[in-house]
């Protein structure tokens, strides 16, 4: 398995749909960010996603930046994935359970030019804890009462 690819999942409590809601909503990706590096949707953007959208994010990791990413994977209710300039990909797959859904998260870097840089910078050691975080944070905003 390649360190440049990690994956996490969790089980929630709710409907697929309910799920899939959130993640295609940009604005509501700062909520259930657990890196802390998401600070909101740029202004501009789709409220929905779609295949082939772009959304712009406002970022911060240490100093503030914008990012732009494109929705490559779109399948209602079960897949989501989206990347930005680096080719680094972030997905979502939902598979309906009995009284749940398995959500997956992945995060895929095999396909960026100079990834050897995102050992040094901690992405590899910190990117699986703030998936993790984001599956909880995920969990915790679609199963409040």
């Amino acid at each position: 398995m390649s360190p440049y690819l990690i994956t996490r999942e969790r089980f929630i409590n709710a409907p697929a749909s309910d799920i899939f809601e959130v993640l295609a909503t940009p604005a509501l990706h700062s909520v259930i960010d657990g890196s802390d590096t998401v600070q909101g949707e740029q202004p501009g953007g789709p409220k929905r996603l779609f295949e082939g959208a772009k959304f712009g994010m406002d970022m911060r990791l240490g100093a503030k930046y914008k990012i732009l990413n494109k929705v490559t994977e779109f399948e209602e209710g079960r897949r989501i994935t989206w990347r930005h300039f680096t080719q680094a990909t972030w997905s979502y797959t939902l598979e309906p359970r009995d009284g749940g859904t398995l959500v997956t998260e992945q995060w895929d870097a095999r396909s960026v030019t100079g990834r050897i840089v995102l050992r040094p910078m901690g992405f590899l050691r910190k990117n699986p804890v703030a998936m993790e975080k984001t599956l909880v944070k995920l969990d915790e905003y679609v199963t409040k009462v």
